[in-house]
């Protein structure tokens, strides 16, 4: 299995087609975030997918209006059951459990034929408050998926030696 084709194929879309994407596709792709590691295995998580268009217009509107964010079919909350863990490191885990996750169904979602988006611009209490999610819980992103009405170019990257180096900085 060689997954480095979907990474390098892996863009963020804004423009989605009117196209409900399959059961067995999403389920694939919730399974896969799912999947991902998470500080302790404590899979501290509880993804939300909202289909319905009249919810969907509604989180359009906590984006700011962003136009996009309510025209892909399908759209994920991403959200944490547990804002205070702290790794040993002292890093908070849920930031980096969500996005390993989201990645994981990003990834999943280019291998099933989609596309995807993630969107942090948003209004949280207003997100919350749409998907009655408690008020000690966290809303870390919004993932967008669906069929791409577009093509964009996939954005530049650094060189691998402007970012990586070895045994020191």
């Amino acid at each position: 299995m060689e997954i480095l084709p979907e990474i390098i194929r892996r863009k963020s879309v804004r423009q989605f087609k009117q196209k409900p994407v399959g059961k067995q596709q999403l389920s694939r792709i919730l399974e896969a975030g799912l999947k991902a590691p998470s500080a302790k295995n404590r899979q501290a998580w509880r993804f939300i997918v909202i289909q319905k268009e009249e919810l969907r217009k509604r989180l359009q509107e906590a984006s700011f209006g962003l136009e996009y964010v309510g025209q892909a079919p399908v759209m994920v909350a991403a959200c944490t059951t547990n804002i205070d863990y702290r790794m040993p490191n002292g890093q908070l885990s849920y930031p980096i459990d969500i996005a390993f996750a989201v990645s994981f169904m990003m990834l999943q979602a280019v291998h099933e034929g989609l596309a995807t988006c993630c969107i942090s611009t948003y209004d949280e209490q207003e997100v919350k408050e749409i998907l009655t999610i408690p008020f000690s819980m966290r809303v870390v992103m919004l993932l967008l998926i669906g069929h791409s009405d577009a093509d964009p170019e996939p954005a530049g990257r650094k060189p691998m030696k402007r970012s990586v180096s070895f045994d020191h900085w």
